[in-house]
């Protein structure tokens, strides 16, 4: 993927995850009915919607559409403003998406860095929830729209390939273990509140790790191969976590644990190459099928350090079993 549009779509993706969080949390109130509605529609409905986004194969467009639409959202009352917010998230993670995994190949560093920014924005923008009060609340419309136009002028195209969804059950399996790893990955973010995460700079800190994490995974697969960096950071996230009542060992295991997200997204569009935004948004579901118990406000009774790094060991095993399927297929 050529820098220019690799630049773009991560910046675009942090404002985005920004603005939605500003929105959401702050504008609209941020009320758990709310939440959920929104989660859905940016995270769930990205399957039926990323069959949508295979057919039509205008990626930047899909993109920049989301980015349109987002900024619409800031003229809409309550939940229609958090559907229009969680519509046009979907819609931009899709664009975004696929033209990173068209561009991809045998490379998993373009998805790290894509995915990336989200968790920084995700933050500050809840962190930052009362700052659009008053006259500012058109500046983030202002910038999506500029976001729109960028993308549109200055994004390269890609084309997907022609929409198929037949697969072996070898690779049927393969994507249900990584639908599992996402999924199980989502809960352990939402099941254990680590102790010492008060205050803005420790979230902060921790958003970074994330953010970290993420860029890092796809750079190492790269490096090392994506077995060994799953393997190496999910041993050495569990390591961590045992200590993780502590901020350094806590910071550690958090960027270690989400390493393996640009690998998990890597291996799915391999596994169904004419169909990338289908699983693209397949992945994504698991995401909000991992939020929905801490969301509900069910947590495991023992949650904790050990149950944090028996979940890292657990993930590993079909982690590489999709991973190996997945090296397995062409470009």
């Amino acid at each position: 993927m050529d820098r220019r549009s690799m630049s773009l779509y991560a910046l675009s993706h942090f404002f985005v995850d920004f603005a939605c969080a500003l929105l959401v949390q702050g504008r609209l109130g941020g009320g758990l009915g709310l939440l959920l509605i929104y989660n859905f529609c940016a995270f769930a409905l990205q399957m039926p919607l990323g069959l949508l986004a295979d057919r039509l194969n205008r990626n930047r467009e899909t993109a920049a559409g989301g980015c349109l639409l987002l900024a619409a959202a800031y003229a809409l009352p309550g939940i229609w403003g958090g559907v229009a917010a969680g519509v046009g998230n979907a819609l931009f993670h899709l664009g975004g998406g696929l033209d990173c995994l068209n561009h991809c190949r045998e490379r998993c560093a373009p998805l790290g860095l894509f995915v990336a920014p989200g968790a920084l924005g995700v933050f500050l923008g809840g962190a930052l929830r009362r700052w659009e009060a008053g006259a500012l609340w058109a500046l983030p419309p202002l910038i999506l729209a500029l976001l729109t136009l960028a993308i549109l002028r200055l994004c390269r195209r890609t084309e997907n390939a022609p929409l198929a969804l037949r697969i072996s059950a070898r690779q049927a399996l393969a994507l249900l273990c990584l639908f599992a790893v996402v999924a199980l990955r989502s809960w352990a973010g939402t099941a254990w509140a680590f102790p010492w995460k008060t205050g803005f700079a420790l979230g902060l800190a921790a958003a970074a790790a994330t953010a970290a994490g993420k860029a890092l995974g796809g750079l190492a697969a790269d490096r090392f191969g994506e077995r060994s960096a799953a393997a190496g950071s999910l041993g050495l996230a569990a390591a961590f976590f045992l200590a993780s009542a502590l901020p350094l060992p806590g910071l550690l295991a958090t960027g270690l644990f989400q390493m393996t997200m640009p690998l998990s997204l890597w291996a799915a569009g391999r596994l169904l190459p004419g169909a990338k935004g289908f699983v693209f948004g397949m992945l994504t579901f698991a995401l909000f099928l991992g939020y929905l118990p801490g969301a509900l406000g069910w947590q495991p009774s023992l949650a904790g350090p050990g149950l944090l790094a028996a979940q890292a060991l657990a993930s590993l095993p079909p982690l590489l079993w999709g991973l190996t399927e997945g090296r397995r297929q062409p470009c």
